[in-house]
């Protein structure tokens, strides 16, 4: 594609206004020959062409149709943020492995068995599990309180803390065919949130669980934890080879644990954070994404054509 011929980026969102607005405005404005909209989609035919040279995907991870269409893109050759086909290995034990792989500390974590499958199954389907579980074992190796959560990676729409056995038991068996895990709770007042964008720019903000919004203000990489905080967000980004990410830190005495390495569509709003906060994101969005426009981004599919002899 030249570069004087005209180009659009595609947005796939869900309930949110605030930011696809704001970055559709900016791009819109930005005085160059690419344009935003919204992806409109209606049934996807094998080999349909996609019109949009990026396509900003923030809905794709709850949706799996838009999964199959983000996929498909790809197959054509246009920059899917994030790539899809990375996002669908994503989960939050598996962070857990990549945290530690990097040397950084992550709270203890068990994956567990889900306690129904969506298929036919039989006896000798659960072969290789053990029967019964050991439950007691498992909160031992945890701590209590513990969070029981879905194994997905970002956002936390099921989720709860735990006390002992019996409210273990209780919460997995409401948690249906969901994969879950249980965490340890690291006790910290000091949580931090690192948004990375194109896998190099980083703004540090503290989150208040208590008013469920971002403290004012940016940390800056020269004080305190923000330097080591910057660079181990920039680490493990660039490990998921994300363009989009955000990373959750406590900080608890001198240790520093990484509590979600990934969350590739991290909630951007007016009402989550401050203007120069929200600017900030909108900002590094747009020039990342026009940046992607302008120049060819290596395949992101999983597949490579076999050598010719």
């Amino acid at each position: 594609m030249s570069q004087n011929e005209h180009m659009k980026i595609g947005l796939i969102v869900g309930v949110e206004y605030d930011w696809p607005e704001a970055f559709m405005t900016a791009v819109n404005n930005s005085a160059t020959n690419i344009t935003a909209e919204f992806v409109k989609l209606g049934g996807t035919k094998m080999a349909e062409p996609v019109e949009y040279v990026v396509i900003v995907d923030r809905m794709s991870h709850k949706i799996p149709y838009y999964r199959a269409y983000v996929k498909h893109a790809a197959m054509q050759g246009v920059t899917v943020i994030n790539n899809p086909f990375l996002w669908d290995v994503d989960s939050k034990f598996l962070g857990t492995a990549v945290i530690n792989q990097l040397g950084l500390k992550s709270p203890r974590t068990v994956v567990l068995p889900n306690k129904q499958v969506e298929c036919e199954t039989s006896p000798d389907t659960f072969r290789n599990l053990q029967y019964p579980m050991d439950w007691e074992a498992i909160i031992e190796y945890v701590g209590v309180p513990a969070i029981f959560k879905d194994i997905h990676s970002g956002g936390r729409q099921f989720a709860a803390r735990v006390h002992n056995v019996d409210e273990l038991i209780q919460r997995y068996d409401e948690s249906g065919s969901r994969t879950t895990i249980l965490q340890q709770i690291i006790d910290s007042h000091d949580h931090l949130h690192a948004f990375v964008i194109g896998q190099e720019a980083v703004m540090i903000l503290r989150y208040s669980q208590a008013s469920g919004a971002y403290l004012p203000g940016i940390l800056s990489k020269e004080e305190g934890w923000g330097q080591q905080l910057a660079e181990s967000a920039r680490l493990i980004t660039r490990r998921y080879q994300y363009d989009v990410n955000m990373v959750e830190f406590v900080v608890k005495g001198t240790e520093v644990y990484v509590i979600a390495g990934s969350n590739p569509a991290p909630d951007v709003d007016r009402q989550l954070m401050t203007a120069e906060q929200f600017d900030w994101c909108v900002r590094q969005m747009v020039e990342m994404v026009i940046g992607h426009s302008q120049r060819p981004s290596p395949p992101q599919t999983p597949f490579t054509s076999p050598p010719i002899d």
